[in-house]
């Protein structure tokens, strides 16, 4: 049950990114990316400097994995680096692909891609007192996956394959989502780094 503080009567789910291949060939990488992932479940638009996809949370994810995966297979060292957003007062569903069904388009194609993807991310669950309660929450439901490495200043630390990382993120969002109206979540998830994990 959703609390009583309302933001937003939307259950749109929102992500918007930006993808950072450190290489010189980052237009390919970035087109590339977008091009492979199969985006007609989503609203999407992008400009100079960020990419935002909109519409049911299954296919936000499921959009969100793939540009990630599609970019982080090339070998390159990547990160990807945005907020996920529920129940923003200024959201509709006009325009947001609600309608369609919950089968995610990209699930299949990139099933067998293992790729580490190191996180570290934040949750906020907006206009809430007991917020600590709610991330705590949240870290039980990483350490169950196992795919929690720790806190760390303002962030969580997230470490596994690609598909047990989003599938913590995204379980970690909606099991918020279902006890406050406005949540947000920022990512950063690398792919491929030299550096090696800081202790």
């Amino acid at each position: 049950m959703l609390s009583q503080s309302i933001c937003g009567k939307s259950r749109i789910v929102g992500f918007r990114f930006s993808l950072y291949p450190m290489s010189d060939q980052f237009v390919d990488v970035i087109k590339g990316a977008l091009n492979e992932t199969d985006t007609s479940k989503v609203w999407l638009k992008t400009d100079d400097i960020s990419t935002c996809i909109r519409g049911k949370a299954v296919h936000v994810f499921d959009v969100a994995k793939c540009v990630y995966l599609h970019a982080a297979k090339t070998g390159l060292h990547v990160v990807l680096n945005g907020t996920f957003s529920i129940g923003c007062p200024g959201d509709s569903e006009g325009d947001s692909y609600m309608m369609v069904d919950d089968v995610r388009s990209n699930e299949a194609d990139l099933f067998e891609l293992k790729i580490e993807a190191p996180t570290q991310f934040a949750l906020y669950p907006m206009n809430n007192s007991g917020y600590m309660d709610l991330i705590a929450d949240v870290v039980e439901i990483a350490k169950v996956k196992g795919t929690f490495s720790g806190g760390i200043h303002y962030a969580s630390r997230l470490d596994g394959n690609a598909h047990d990382v989003f599938a913590t993120l995204e379980d970690s969002f909606m099991a918020t989502q279902e006890k406050v109206s406005h949540v947000t979540m920022t990512v950063n998830i690398a792919a491929n780094s030299p550096s090696r994990k800081k202790a």
